[in-house]
């Protein structure tokens, strides 16, 4: 018996240590969750077991396809390695552990990806201003591209988006596009073209699964209004010399040809300057001159023709052909001539206006003093040279101007922390002002620049201002406001072109923040003590100053001390009472109510017209407590059954056809929160007395009734008594027995 227990004793044992292993082998797969890598990275999968030592390891694809990676296998631990990764590792792989006769599984997905490189942006030809282009965004390399989203945008407006979500035939790296055709606009200087591409994979971080590339726009303008200025003149004399200036506009700036129309019509090139100088004139210089403008987008020209002419005598002005005079001034205009003896010299004025200078000839010169130059002489003077039967003419413009003193600068009012101030800096008689600018700085930084390009109306000396409002604030003081005026005229050689005037900054701050403390109470009774303290915050510090309001809403000044103090108040002293907070920016006041409660007293209880009534008199009960106000009436009439309390307004209530229920006692109840006082008067409705004349519509109601009553008592005690004769009572009978026969 003892050895077949030992025998089921030790196979339990064995059978336990059988179900402990078996529990205790586990297989883990790192990492535990889908894995999502890009094509060409490397990617492991670890397979780890527990409970056994050793175990042996396989790898395989769920489909059975090759590895197309390494395993290494080191104890407990199986590492499969693909490295680099590639479509051929897209798959669900299997790890399996053997350990005796048990075996596990474990699995993991690889999925791959692949979103190497930002997108890139093309254009079919360079930006021009009105001319269509397409854009072109293409993200290379991409796989799986139905997951791919792409989008185009123009700064933060989008063009175009575009998904991908044709079914991919193949596992390959493909190219994706999106294209949009715009015409630009001179709007899109400066914008910039964002291509950006996104990878809809949730598994990747976002900086590898979104990518833009951003292309700023070079938009451009063909060139357009090509003009070409020639100084002196188209026409010539040998010998003489031109300057021919060609400006073109466009996007980038235009670059200037200069070329010649040879007889052939074919062009002679001259030059690449802007400025075009032709010197020692010959008669074979004549004929047409061309000036292109020519940028990346296109070209523009314009021509000009110079006719040169036989050598004549030559006419100079002095001192220049265009000069700047200051109004006050003194100027001497000069003619010279060169090749010939005995000249004849006029002057005169090419624009309306007479001619006020002073003319003076010497031989082969000739001036004109202006003396003292107005605004009525500016002007182009001309001055007419004959010679023989020849005659010469040369201008001369002479401009004026004036800007004799600084700007100066002006505040609306004092600087007040958070309050706008409006500063205007006036440069007083200028002229040109088509020529000014005014620019207003804060320290280094301009505030606000204005030019005057769009108000040369008339010719006078004027005063012009910059204004601008700004907020001020305490960081603002010790800062220096600069008002700077500058006259843009380059042929100005003694006077300054450029004036300012400066002012330190000093900011107030307006009182605020005005509080009143009342101690003990805004509430008081008669007799009592109050303190009322103000305070108030500013820069300087405000004074203080409490008044009382009357009742004209003036303010009745009674103290500059912080806090007012009343001694044993009365009720007369009842009122609104202001602090003000007073500095050089600003006021700040702050009002307190003050109530001084006094109970009810002197109540007065009335009746209009007696105490005594008759019936149908209107009746006007009132009470009044006119010395102490905020005091609550209430009027009742005294009752046995209890107190009815009565609809009055403003303390008054009105019987209309008095009754003589309407008779009794009436009191009035005044109370405040300090007290009460009660009034009572006793009210007579009088009846009517009788009238012989009077007949009553309730009299002639009762009459008729009595008239029928009477003949129906006496029918129902006759038919009672026949009743008691025969034992029984018939109606019917009883009529049959007045009613006669017919």
């Amino acid at each position: 018996m003892c050895r077949k227990m030992v025998v089921i004793f030790g196979a339990s044992n064995i059978l336990w240590m059988v179900f402990v292993a078996s529990q205790a082998f586990k297989i883990e797969i790192f990492p535990e969750s889908k894995i999502v890598a890009q094509i060409g990275d490397s990617v492991s999968l670890t397979c780890s077991t527990t409970g056994c030592e050793p175990p042996s390891f396989s790898w395989r694809t769920q489909i059975d396809s090759p590895l197309n990676g390494k395993v290494r296998n080191e104890g407990a631990n199986s590492t499969l390695i693909m490295d680099p990764i590639s479509f051929e590792n897209e798959h669900s792989y299997l790890c399996t552990a053997t350990c005796g006769s048990r075996k596990l599984e474990k699995g993991n997905q690889v999925e791959i990806y692949s979103f190497p490189k930002d997108p890139e942006i093309h254009l079919t030809g360079p930006l021009e201003v009105g001319k269509p282009v397409t854009v072109k965004c293409s993200v290379p390399d991409v796989y799986p591209f139905d997951r791919l989203e792409m989008n185009l945008l123009k700064d933060d407006h989008l063009m175009k988006n575009q998904e991908f979500l044709e079914p991919m035939e193949r596992k390959s790296l493909e190219t994706k596009s999106l294209e949009v055709t715009f015409t630009p606009t001179s709007e899109d200087i400066g914008k910039a073209l964002v291509c950006r591409a996104k990878l809809h994979i949730d598994e990747i971080d976002l900086k590898r699964k979104e990518r833009e590339t951003t292309k700023k726009l070079h938009v451009y303008i063909s060139p357009k209004n090509t003009v070409i200025s020639v100084n002196p003149s188209t026409r010539l004399q040998e010998g003489g010399s031109v300057t021919m200036t060609c400006v073109s506009e466009g996007l980038p700036a235009p670059q200037i040809l200069w070329s010649k129309k040879l007889d052939n019509g074919s062009p002679q090139f001259l030059s690449e300057n802007a400025t075009l100088t032709l010197i020692a004139m010959r008669m074979e210089d004549s004929g047409i001159y061309v000036c292109e403008g020519v940028n990346l987008v296109g070209r523009n020209r314009k021509e000009v023709e110079l006719i040169v002419q036989e050598k004549q005598f030559t006419v100079e002005i002095f001192p220049a052909p265009h000069i700047f005079v200051h109004i006050g001034d003194s100027v001497t205009l000069t003619c010279g001539v060169t090749g010939c003896e005995s000249p004849s010299f006029s002057w005169s004025t090419q624009i309306e206006g007479s001619l006020d200078g002073q003319g003076n000839d010497e031989r082969t010169k000739s001036t004109l003093t202006l003396s003292p130059v107005s605004l009525e002489d500016e002007n182009s003077y001309l001055c007419s040279v004959t010679c023989g039967s020849k005659k010469v003419e040369k201008a001369i413009m002479v401009d004026l101007y004036s800007f004799p003193k600084d700007p100066e600068i002006e505040m609306s009012g004092p600087l007040v922390s958070e309050n706008p101030v409006t500063v205007s800096c006036k440069v007083p008689n200028v002229y040109p002002f088509d020529l000014l600018e005014i620019e207003l700085l804060k320290g280094e930084s301009i505030m606000k620049n204005k030019n005057f390009l769009d108000e040369a109306d008339s010719k006078s000396l004027e005063t012009k201002s910059l204004e601008m409002t700004f907020i001020p604030t305490t960081e603002d003081t010790g800062n220096v406001l600069v008002c700077r005026a500058k006259l843009h005229i380059d042929e100005m050689e003694l006077e300054p072109k450029q004036r300012q005037s400066t002012q330190t900054l000093y900011v107030n701050v307006a009182p605020r923040d005005t509080a009143v403390l009342v101690s003990p109470s805004s509430i008081l009774e008669e007799g009592s003590s109050v303190n009322m303290t103000c305070s108030s915050h500013g820069l300087p510090a405000p004074q203080i100053l409490w008044s009382r309001k009357l009742n004209n809403g003036d303010l009745q000044p009674l103290s500059q001390n912080s806090t007012l103090t009343l001694i044993s108040a009365k009720m007369d002293d009842s009122g609104i009472y202001v602090c003000e907070g007073i500095n050089q920016a600003g006021i700040s006041k702050k009002e307190v109510e003050l109530i001084i409660q006094v109970a009810p007293k002197d109540i007065q209880l009335t009746v209009f017209p007696s105490e005594s009534v008759k019936e149908g008199d209107t009746v006007i009960i009132s009470c009044t407590c006119g010395n102490v106000p905020q005091t609550w009436i209430i009027l009742k009439k005294k009752a046995e059954t209890g107190d009815m309390v009565l609809k009055s307004r403003d303390g008054a209530y009105t019987i209309h056809k008095a009754q003589l229920e309407d008779a009794g006692v009436y009191e009035c109840e005044s109370k405040n929160e300090v007290g009460l006082q009660l009034r009572s008067l006793t009210l007579d409705v009088k009846g009517r007395e009788n009238n012989k004349d009077y007949f009553s519509p309730e009299l002639l109601v009762l009459y008729c009734a009595s008239s029928l009553t009477i003949p129906a008592i006496g029918m129902i005690i006759y038919f009672a008594r026949k009743a008691n004769m025969k034992g029984s009572y018939s109606l019917v009978e009883a009529q049959r027995s007045i009613v006669p026969n017919v």
